[in-house]
């Protein structure tokens, strides 16, 4: 079956193309994609060709994986569905993860239409929040995940390296659940995207010295550091503010050197947690919290694209010339 979809085709290259994908299955949906949202760190980092799988960091010895379909997310109308389904009809608002996809380095992918996906891997939408509310609700999951890792009560202070999408929803995620926040990050126009509350606090770590000013913040200690972007000194750097039981979850992608001292966990009994991946209950419960307006995905979004012009909106992810948060690709444009 013929498809669109953006495509990979070498290290930093990206093109709007016309691809092949297979019938759907008696298990299959097929969604006619509107909106598909990029995921910055995690699709750039694959365009590059610095990952192999998942979190899984390229050797020297492994091939690099083009032409590939990057993405994992997107929201359409169901137009066709298997045999074997019973619970979703054609027209339809839908959220899908990965598709399959035929001829490529790997066999599924995100940015294509149409996207033929196993049943387990969609989920209907409410009817009244604009679509686009959802299309990063993956990456979105991240977030949830890696807030809800460490323990926390009411007031509970808490340290979120990183001002990217991942960096925003482990944070709103925290406040959900009553926690006091500080977000680090190096880029005013993404910090300042983030709503305070009484007690929270933005800090840019290339204008201020991060642990002095969270040791201030957080005479106490803080419960817990949330590491959404993978920097290991300035999680080391944090760990003595860390009071005793407390937590380290990291979210970030390492590469070949994420490295970290356990020796140096051990004195106060700190636990570090890793979360990676999706699963059906946390993406349930994180498409709940959106449509309940608990986690805020809209106001993140600063640029959108036709899909046509896929190549642009990955360069500029992979160039950065302007500050860029949320950026998403319209299929109906």
């Amino acid at each position: 079956m013929k498809a669109l979809a953006a495509v990979a085709v070498a290290p930093g290259k990206v093109e709007f193309q016309a691809v092949r994908v297979p019938e759907p299955g008696a298990d299959d949906v097929a969604i006619r994609v509107t909106h598909s949202w990029i995921s910055n760190g995690t699709e750039g980092s694959f365009v590059r060709g610095e990952r192999s799988a998942g979190d899984t960091p390229r050797s020297e010895n492994d091939p690099l994986p083009f032409p590939h379909i990057p993405g994992y997310q997107k929201v359409g109308v169901v137009e066709q569905i298997g045999s074997k389904i019973r619970d979703l009809a054609v027209g339809e608002t839908v959220f899908a993860t990965v598709s399959r996809v035929e001829e490529m380095f790997y066999d599924h992918g995100g940015h294509v239409s149409p996207a033929v996906t196993h049943r387990s891997q969609v989920w209907k939408l409410p009817t009244n929040i604009e679509p686009v509310a959802f299309s990063g609700l993956v990456l979105a999951q991240v977030g949830y995940n890696t807030a809800m890792r460490p323990t926390v009560q009411q007031n509970d202070k808490v340290v979120v390296i990183g001002d990217g999408l991942v960096g925003h929803w482990t944070a709103q995620t925290l406040q959900s659940r009553g926690a006091k926040v500080t977000l680090v990050g190096r880029h005013h126009a993404r910090l300042n995207k983030f709503t305070l509350r009484e007690g929270d606090m933005l800090v840019n770590e290339k204008l201020q010295d991060v642990t002095q000013i969270a040791g201030g913040w957080a005479p106490g200690g803080v419960q817990a550091v949330c590491d959404t972007v993978g920097t290991v000194e300035l999680l080391e750097n944090l760990i003595p503010l860390i009071r005793r039981n407390g937590h380290i979850s990291s979210a970030g992608f390492y590469g070949p050197n994420g490295r970290l001292d356990i020796q140096k966990l051990r004195d106060r009994e700190l636990t570090l947690q890793a979360p990676s991946g999706w699963t059906t209950p946390r993406m349930d419960a994180t498409l709940q919290m959106i449509a309940r307006g608990e986690l805020q995905t809209l106001p993140l979004i600063t640029h959108r694209f036709p899909a046509s012009r896929a190549g642009e909106a990955f360069d500029l992810i992979l160039s950065r010339p302007t500050p860029v948060l949320g950026v998403v690709l319209e299929w109906d444009a």
